[in-house]
């Protein structure tokens, strides 16, 4: 059984609109974070006096390592604040990259810094190295908030080895996010030490202030994104599940209704974080694309069986209470900077590849649709795709494995001689990664310019 959610006069107002694309923030916001460590590099140097022995060197190498760290912990967090111009804009598949680098370069840098500052302590006591774990502990129980960065060091400790690929894979989302959220926790608890031992916020004032600037900053982002716009957005949309219909074996769509739900802000190829209040449901929080433009009374989403959380979403009942977080996601028209458009969807991947067929703005032959599956009877919402496709005069392809399973050919040589114009086209691209990614490399062979080939992916 299908359903088939038009989006309405909202959507066809959509794919009339002009082509606008708007530009990303990426590049001035590096250039800000740049910015930032070049001062506290220069901080960090205008309070260096000459260094006239080893024990001065490991100690102000200590020095500009914590100063570094601390800096990155605060932009850490900040990429976990989901805020709208960095999620909407630079999108949150690259700001979750930055969150992975960042959190990694933050790790390595207090593993030094608390090695540096250790040794540097020993040999300052007529210590040697092999004295270092006792300098650690001597200095933990002796220094003002030594204990508490103890404490804040070892969750860092636990969040990078669940952080680790292999050991990510193995463990179950919702244990793997919550484990994460202790960032916050190791900030908060590493944060007092770094003001009342260190050496560059006694001799200047102002760089005190800064800092309290910088994490008062980041910590009201966190407070007003992750806290109290979710709050406000649920309390005045009050969403509920209206019905729960299987599209294809495995594959479910759930249909939200709730209070005007356009004026969400929501937009074709975006994405929300859906908590459904219902028996071992409540405390899983996951991401999961709409799959039909946003009405005032509906929203869609179509989700594949791949987990505990996504297999349960058949289990729905109407009327169960809906939490949403969002939305998020860069993946919309505004991105796109050329007339025509080429779709490319791999497996459950057509959900936010759909929405965006039914409105992106242009005329008739101006998009193209093509759909990855391994039989035909794994095409979700296909007669919703041909329907749109016949209504807007757009094309619509499927690549299939064949009856020996033998896997179609999408390669740079098949796609010139099926869309010869290629080149002229902007790409949306959504699906697993290595689809993503062999798909990629034939857009790039064929000549399409790498920023014209749109697509959020979110391994880390």
């Amino acid at each position: 059984m299908t359903t088939t959610l038009a989006g309405g006069r909202a959507a066809r107002r959509q794919t009339m609109r002009r082509i606008r694309p708007r530009r990303s923030p990426a590049v001035p916001l590096l250039l800000a974070v740049w910015a930032g460590a070049a001062a506290v590099l220069w901080l960090w140097w205008q309070n260096t006096p000459s260094i006239a022995d080893q024990n001065g060197k490991i100690l102000n190498a200590g020095r500009i390592t914590g100063l570094l760290a601390g800096y990155l912990m605060a932009l850490v967090v900040l990429q976990m604040a989901r805020v709208p111009a960095l999620e909407r804009r630079v999108g949150s598949d690259r700001v979750a990259r930055w969150h992975a680098m960042s959190g990694r370069y933050t790790l390595c840098l207090v593993f030094a810094h608390v090695f540096l500052i250790m040794w540097g302590y020993a040999l300052q006591a007529g210590k040697t190295l092999n004295d270092i774990v006792q300098q650690t502990i001597d200095s933990v129980n002796q220094l003002p908030d030594m204990g508490k960065a103890a404490i804040g060091t070892g969750l860092f400790v636990v969040i990078g080895l669940t952080s680790i690929g292999p050991v990510r894979r193995r463990m179950p989302y919702d244990t793997w996010y919550h484990v994460h959220l202790l960032t916050y926790a190791a900030v908060f608890l590493t944060f007092w030490h770094q003001i009342t031992t260190g050496n560059d916020f006694a001799l200047t004032p102002m760089a005190k202030t800064f800092w309290y600037g910088l994490y008062g900053a980041v910590t009201a982002l966190v407070v007003w994104y992750r806290i109290l716009t979710p709050i406000r957005l649920n309390l005045r949309h009050r969403m509920r599940v209206e019905a729960v219909i299987e599209e294809t074996p495995g594959i479910v769509s759930v249909l939200i209704g709730g209070r005007k739900l356009h004026r969400m802000g929501a937009e074709a190829g975006q994405f929300f974080r859906w908590r459904f209040m219902a028996p071992g449901m409540r405390f899983s929080s996951h991401p999961y694309s709409l799959s039909a433009a946003p009405r005032p009374d509906m929203l869609r989403i179509t989700v594949k069986a791949i987990g505990d959380h996504s297999a349960r979403l058949r289990e729905l009942r109407p009327g169960t209470r809906v939490w949403a977080e969002g939305p998020y996601g860069a993946m919309t028209a505004s991105r796109r900077s050329r007339g025509k458009v080429l779709l490319v969807a791999g497996g459950v991947g057509i959900t936010p590849m759909r929405a965006l067929f039914e409105t992106l703005p242009g005329a008739a032959g101006d998009l193209t649709l093509l759909y990855r599956a391994n039989t035909t009877q794994d095409l979700a919402l296909w007669d919703e795709l041909a329907k749109i496709a016949k209504e807007r005069g757009a094309r619509l392809m499927y690549a299939v494995n064949s009856p020996e399973g033998e896997r179609p050919d999408i390669s740079a040589e098949n796609l010139q001689r099926k869309i010869p114009d290629i080149v002229d086209h902007d790409v949306f691209m959504c699906g697993p990664p290595g689809f993503a990614q062999g798909v990629y490399e034939a857009l790039r062979g064929a000549g399409v310019p790498a920023r014209r080939i749109h697509h959020e992916s979110f391994e880390m």
